[in-house]
């Protein structure tokens, strides 16, 4: 009896299905992009010397890995944040803040556009800790921004950012708001600085 050749099996069309099914992958599938804090980064200037900072123009805040806060060198609760930076940013020590309704103490911030918050935290602090926080600081803004906002265009600041990113607000409209977020900004301007976590 002679032996049967085993049939071939035709591999031709197998790449073609094979490249077919990874076409269909790459089209079909989404890929998850992380969300993150919104930040945006200051812009990038060509500055040789950085300008000089007096220390009382600088609010320290400090959060270690027990998620504890340090504000100028003092223990302090969450709670009681928002209330120390406001003072610090509305103290208006030197005199020449016009619309500063703080203590004008000499040993605390000059003016609005000198003062910086200085926030610092530990490699282990709670991400809950840190957006907490932050919270906290970026409302001591807003609550100032707020105010003289109120006082001189009958709005909150709150208000005319939601104005001008409504997709429904005009152009001539926004053109018009434009120049009152910047006004408001430029007094209370937000100078924010994040140091590296601490190990």
């Amino acid at each position: 009896m002679a032996k049967r050749s085993a049939p071939e099996v035709n591999a031709g069309s197998m790449a073609d299905i094979a490249f077919l099914l990874l076409i269909f992958f790459l089209v079909t599938t989404t890929i998850e992009t992380d969300q993150g804090i919104n930040r945006k980064l200051p812009p990038i200037e060509d500055v040789t010397d950085p300008p000089e900072i007096k220390m009382k123009n600088i609010f320290t805040v400090l959060v270690n890995k027990n998620d504890q806060l340090l504000v100028e060198d003092n223990v302090m609760e969450l709670s009681e944040l928002r209330e120390a930076a406001i003072a610090f940013l509305d103290n208006g020590g030197d005199g020449s803040c016009t619309y500063c309704k703080g203590e004008k103490d000499p040993a605390s911030s000059d003016n609005p556009d000198k003062a910086i918050i200085s926030l610092q935290n530990d490699a282990e602090t709670s991400y809950k800790a840190y957006i907490s926080v932050q919270n906290e600081l970026v409302a001591a803004y807003y609550f100032l921004r707020d105010r003289e906002c109120k006082a001189k265009y009958g709005k909150t600041f709150r208000e005319l950012e939601a104005m001008f990113e409504d997709p429904k607000t005009t152009e001539g409209v926004r053109l018009r708001i434009e120049p009152l977020i910047k006004d408001i900004q430029t007094m209370f301007p937000q100078k924010l600085s994040e140091a590296e976590p601490k190990k």
